[in-house]
């Protein structure tokens, strides 16, 4: 048996006046998501909050579907990795709705990703520039690819990965929830193992650290939470440019418990 240790902390970092970070640490149902929002004004918050509220809910309420989702199936995942992937349509819907609701919201948007664990199969999704990592004996591996237009050019050859680290349009981000009326959501679904851990983040993070000194931090020899608020203080030490949102969660094997994970040191979060 697999039992989950999780962390989950947010951050206005040291320039931005508001967090439009939101994210949800939920080991009942094993689901983490982290959304960070755009649109300024507040409006970044609010759907980044939406997309938090309405993932959780619609993995609440569908727990018990036979599997046969209304909409969108995809017989190619396991039927938790298809939840989490509608939950993230779902929430795109939301956040669309309240847009038409009040016009004053126009512009508004959010990235997301979300991790869910069942049966041994960690699916993860995503909608933009927000992260997912595994750190699997001492190596670290990205499992989300930037919806970025830098990133595009990366993967099409156009620019090196040197070039598009100081790209004026590096933060222009080319799929989002509350963007078009239709989204695509990646998933990608790993097997899990005793000592996993796994990261989940905004680009308050990930432009303030390289790759290289996220996985100093993870392998050290300290708590999750040590090692998250280590994260975000190292993040806030480089410039704090953006708000900071760090979920980790720790597969850990214990073949004396009856599958229960172990408490949150944080159960859902965003901080003002």
């Amino acid at each position: 048996m697999l039992r989950i240790e999780s962390f989950g902390s947010t951050d206005v970092g040291l320039l931005r006046t508001h967090n439009e970070d939101c994210f949800d640490v939920n080991d009942k149902f094993q689901v983490y998501v982290v959304a960070d929002g755009m649109g300024g004004h507040n409006h970044g918050e609010i759907a980044s909050q939406i997309a938090v509220e309405s993932i959780h809910d619609f993995i609440v309420s569908s727990m018990d579907n036979d599997g046969t989702l209304p909409i969108g199936y995809d017989s190619s995942l396991h039927q938790h990795s298809n939840h989490l992937k509608r939950s993230i349509h779902t929430a795109h819907d939301q956040v669309l709705d309240a847009i038409r609701e009040d016009g004053a919201l126009l512009g508004m948007g959010t990235t997301v990703v979300g991790a869910m664990h069942k049966e041994r199969v960690v699916a993860i999704a995503h909608v933009g520039d927000s992260r997912g990592y595994r750190l699997r004996d001492g190596h670290l591996e990205l499992l989300t690819q930037d919806h970025t237009w830098v990133n595009e050019q990366v993967v099409a050859g156009y620019l090196s990965e040197e070039q598009a680290k100081s790209h004026p349009l590096k933060n222009v981000v080319t799929r989002a929830l509350g963007g078009d009326s239709d989204i695509v959501v990646d998933v990608t679904e790993t097997e899990a193992r005793g000592g996993d851990l796994f990261l989940l983040c905004s680009d308050g993070l990930t432009t303030m650290l390289s790759d290289e000194e996220i996985h100093e931090r993870l392998v050290a020899e300290a708590s999750l939470d040590e090692i998250g608020l280590r994260l975000i203080r190292d993040a806030n030490a480089r410039g704090g440019f953006d708000n900071v949102t760090v979920v980790l969660f720790k597969m850990h094997t214990d073949e004396g418990a009856n599958g229960q994970s172990l408490p949150a040191e944080a159960t859902a979060g965003q901080q003002t």
